[in-house]
This record gives C-alpha cells, sequence and structure tokens, in this order.
C-alpha cells in the first residue's frame, strides 16, 4: 500500500498540489474575536487579511486537537497500513507533541510515524512535498522517512518583515527579539535555524531589504524548488518573482499568500523565499 502523507496547514501547500500528491492538512485553528476558524477551510488568505487590517481584535491560533489528528490517521488507515505526518517546528508550536500523542486514541492498527520538520511555511511545504513524491513512486515508510530527514538540511527560507510586533506578541520572535531595542526604523530579514526564529540582517530600506532576499536565491548554485510568498503584500511578491525568473522558470515559482496561520504572528507586510536546493 502507498504511504499515505500528513502535514499541517502552516506547510502552507497550494491546495491543488496537496490534492494531486494526496497530502492530507490538518488546519491549525484561527481564533478571531468570539469566533474559531478552521485555517484554509472556515477562512480564507483573503478574508483573513482583510480581518487583519480592518477588526480591533487580534487573532491568536491553536494546534488542532488531539482527537482530530486521531481521526485523521484512522480514516487514512482504511487505506493504508503506513502513514508518515511531517509537521511544523517543534520549537515553534505544540502540534507535533499532539500529533505524536494521537497515535495512542487511534482505532485501527497502522504504523504512524512523525516528523519533526524543523522548519515552516513552504520550506516546510517542500519537504512534504519530496516524501509525497517519493510515496506516490512506491517507496516504504522507512525509505520516505530517510528522504525526509536528508531534504530537511537542504530547505532554507529567507522573509522580509515589515514589523516584529506581531512575533512579539505570539512569542515567536526568538532570537530576533534583539531586533526590538533598535532606535531606528529598520527591516528586519528573519529565517528559522535549528527550528527557532533567528534573525539574519537588518536594512535601512524595504528595496534593500528586498534586494536581500534576491542575493539570497542568487547564492544557490542549483535550485529544485522556489517559492514567493507574501502577507499582503502581492505586487512586491509578483515583482521579485518575476525578477527570479531568469534564473529558474516563473512557471514553477510556487506564488501563495500565506496562511492565516502564520499571518497570526507575522501580521501584514512579510515577504519570504524559500528554496529547496544547493549552495
Amino acid at each position: 500500500m502507498t504511504v499515505k502523507i500528513i502535514t499541517d496547514s502552516v506547510a502552507d501547500l497550494p491546495p491543488q498540489m496537496a490534492k494531486e500528491l494526496g497530502i492530507t492538512i490538518v488546519p491549525t485553528n484561527i481564533r478571531f474575536g468570539e469566533k474559531v476558524y478552521r485555517d484554509g477551510i472556515d477562512l480564507s488568505a483573503e478574508q483573513f487579511y482583510h480581518m487583519l487590517r480592518h477588526s480591533k481584535a487580534l487573532p491568536v491560533t491553536s494546534v488542532p486537537s488531539l482527537g482530530i489528528f486521531a481521526e485523521v490517521y484512522d480514516k487514512l488507515a482504511e487505506e493504508t497500513d503506513e502513514i508518515l505526518a511531517i509537521i511544523v517546528s517543534s520549537k515553534l508550536t505544540a502540534a507535533h507533541e499532539v500529533a505524536l500523542q494521537s497515535i495512542g486514541l487511534m482505532k485501527r492498527r497502522c504504523r504512524v510515524e512523525v516528523v519533526d520538520s524543523q522548519w515552516a511555511v513552504m520550506a516546510q511545504g517542500f519537504i512534504v512535498i519530496a516524501a509525497a513524491r517519493a510515496a506516490r513512486a512506491g517507496a516504504s515508510l522507512s525509505e520516505v522517512m530517510a528522504l525526509t530527514r536528508r531534504t530537511i538540511p537542504r530547505v532554507d527560507f529567507l522573509s522580509a518583515f515589515d514589523t516584529l510586533e506581531y512575533l512579539k506578541r505570539g512569542g515567536r520572535i526568538g532570537r530576533a527579539q534583539a531586533f526590538l531595542g533598535s532606535m531606528l526604523r529598520i527591516n528586519p530579514l528573519i529565517t528559522l535555524k535549528d527550528g527557532v526564529v533567528e534573525p539574519a540582517g537588518r536594512t535601512r530600506s524595504r528595496a534593500k531589504a528586498i534586494d536581500r532576499l534576491y542575493d539570497f536565491a542568487m547564492s544557490y548554485s542549483n535550485i529544485e524548488e522556489m517559492a514567493v510568498e507574501d502577507t499582503d503584500c502581492p505586487d512586491e511578491a509578483e515583482a521579485l518573482a518575476e525578477r527570479l525568473s531568469p534564473m529558474f522558470p516563473r512557471e514553477r515559482i510556487y506564488r501563495s499568500k500565506m496562511t492565516p496561520a502564520i499571518g497570526t504572528h507575522t501580521g501584514p507586510g512579510l515577504l519570504l523565499v524559500a528554496i529547496l536546493g544547493d549552495r
């Protein structure tokens, strides 16, 4: 039987890609005021960013429940006897721990393995895509896990923030806390390192920050996958994707407005380049 792949909505996978590769996405919960939405199901990215800009209430996220993961496992166990869940960095949310604990609540017999991707957004997404393609090609669960672990150090991303206020409020700011003490108007650059938010530099202008994203992509000698993502700054994202097209085919660059699960913690104005490849 084909190994079934699961991830969470933080991976920001394009819905059509997930459908084509048979990837199951477990949605993060978004609480906005008194209402709770399932990321990507009850609340689209467009709706979310409109609410974020116009609502006085600030959103918060929560991980899916133990029961939700167990239900997903049991449903997939009707079709396979091997499942791999590739989850957002365990240092950012409790989703990885919940995914692990949920195995004990399953009603069906099935081997389930959970891997900490150590990443988020499309860096995590590229790991999931690679695993799903291997599974569809007939790889065993052990083989897919081995490929996943080899892929983790081959992904990276760099992002330019308009503000760090949302990261600060959400408690996900990590070592980028050092940026908050600056009295200067800066454009911070952020990445993840070992699953934790890390500062990656700062510039004095948005244009120079975008130049840094371009230089980041140009530092690769081999690119297998590329994504340009944004939190409600699509014009800048489109311009950057077009600028990168001479080095990587424009039609293969994933373009997306980042999921509300990310936008809740970053706010609007985030621009990000994610890559699977080799420097």
